[in-house]
């Protein structure tokens, strides 16, 4: 059989919409071509697969090899396709039986042994699965499986090689199947609020923010405690159901951070004062998190210290993702938390990426030590940040310095 369909993911932020790949053997002179707009490291994945597949002891088609991603209008990165790009050879030349492909889903990326190696967004795609396909299988690198594990009503495979994938297909030596994981909360994060001694009315504003997933702006002299305040936010805030840890997790296996020790805590997020606006946010053709983002605090806690210091567009983009909230059902007040919204710049729509609790710290100017705040945000350096940021905070506390 000359024709092979093969089911994949691919990512799009936080979604995983099904691909097919399509593999044909035509006749013609020796060419390998993947259409359906890959970028390059899938256009690269040609030498990977070829390598891999002769590696492993296979036969690679001498032959006219086109392979479709479709649906074609939708981009298509990653070394995940390697794997289902593979099997698709296998099938097409029916080295393996083709009709034990309707069943399951690849996702993986190749080494030139013929290894599979992990990939990032693993969380995601099962998901995808659980969600969208729940009678197909997930086969995924051996290494992922553990992350891939804690989403429940999805059935997971877990292989090492190219090898054992082809084993398993002709039904000589099936896969394990991986059992669904628990995993328990991780414990608090060291610092503790009753750790901090003093401040009252700070601590007061802290806990009543923690509370209703408010966003906080503390405002006070340099070394009166702001950014010791913010950094002991995380273990006052209620702790994450399951919903939010899936959630947040797979956020982070977005980024390659996802750790299982850190299953149901809320990291904490303090970018520098001199990271730019895409750091923060995050971005790109393909969007995803930054390094330093408000998406990557998911469900989390960001300190935004130093906010004077800050560029105009950092300030500017701060304000635009504080403007657009999620609407919550009344009486819901914890979720009501800002939602981070952008586009890439072509082929993608708005993708909703992360809910954070920013807390901003500002130094006023030097009348502020006299206490007379309304003076220092009318006369002061910082009226502009105070009035762009006064409508969209729900708590603001004055911290006085000891």
């Amino acid at each position: 059989m000359p024709l092979a369909v093969v089911h994949s993911r691919a990512l799009v932020g936080l979604d995983a919409p099904a691909v097919s790949v399509e593999v044909h053997i035509g006749v013609g002179l020796p060419a390998f071509h993947i259409v359906g707009l890959p970028e390059a490291e899938v256009r690269e994945s040609r030498d990977r697969v070829r390598a891999a597949l002769l590696h492993a002891g296979f036969d690679f088609p001498n032959r006219r090899l086109t392979v479709n991603l479709a649906p074609a209008d939708l981009p298509k990165a990653s070394g995940r396709f390697d794997l289902p790009i593979a099997v698709g050879i296998l099938a097409a030349s029916e080295q393996v039986p083709a009709n034990a492909l309707d069943d399951l889903e690849f996702v993986g990326e190749l080494s030139l042994t013929g290894a599979i190696r992990p990939i990032r967004g693993a969380l995601a795609m099962a998901l995808a699965v659980a969600r969208e396909a729940h009678e197909r299988s997930l086969l995924l690198p051996a290494a992922n499986g553990d992350e891939a594990a804690l989403v429940d009503g999805v059935r997971l495979l877990a292989a090492e090689d190219l090898v054992g994938v082809a084993a398993h297909l002709s039904g000589s030596s099936p896969l394990v199947r991986i059992e669904p994981g628990v995993l328990h909360a991780a414990c608090a994060a060291s610092d503790d609020l009753a750790d901090v001694k003093g401040q009252p009315f700070a601590k007061r504003a802290l806990e009543v923010a923690a509370a209703g997933a408010h966003n906080l702006l503390m405002i006070g002299p340099p070394g009166s405690g702001k950014s010791l305040l913010a950094h002991r936010m995380p273990t006052i805030q209620p702790p994450m159901d399951t919903a939010e840890a899936l959630e947040s997790a797979a956020l982070a296996s977005l980024h390659g951070a996802f750790r299982t020790e850190h299953w149901g805590r809320r990291p904490f997020r303090a970018p520098h004062h001199g990271a730019s606006a895409a750091a923060i946010v995050g971005g790109g053709s393909n969007p995803r998190p930054g390094g330093q983002t408000l998406s990557y605090a998911h469900t989390r806690c960001m300190a935004n210290q130093r906010l004077s210091k800050r560029a105009n567009k950092v300030r500017a983009t701060l304000s635009s993702k504080l403007c657009t909230t999620f609407e919550a059902p009344r009486g819901a007040g914890r979720e009501r938390r800002p939602l981070l919204v952008f586009a890439g710049r072509r082929r993608t729509e708005q993708n909703p990426f992360g809910k954070f609790l920013a807390i901003s710290g500002l130094c006023p100017s030097a009348c502020a030590a006299t206490g007379l705040l309304a003076k220092t945000m009318q006369n002061g350096s910082n009226a502009g940040l105070y009035a762009l940021f006064a409508g969209r905070l729900s708590v603001a506390s004055v911290v006085e310095a000891v």
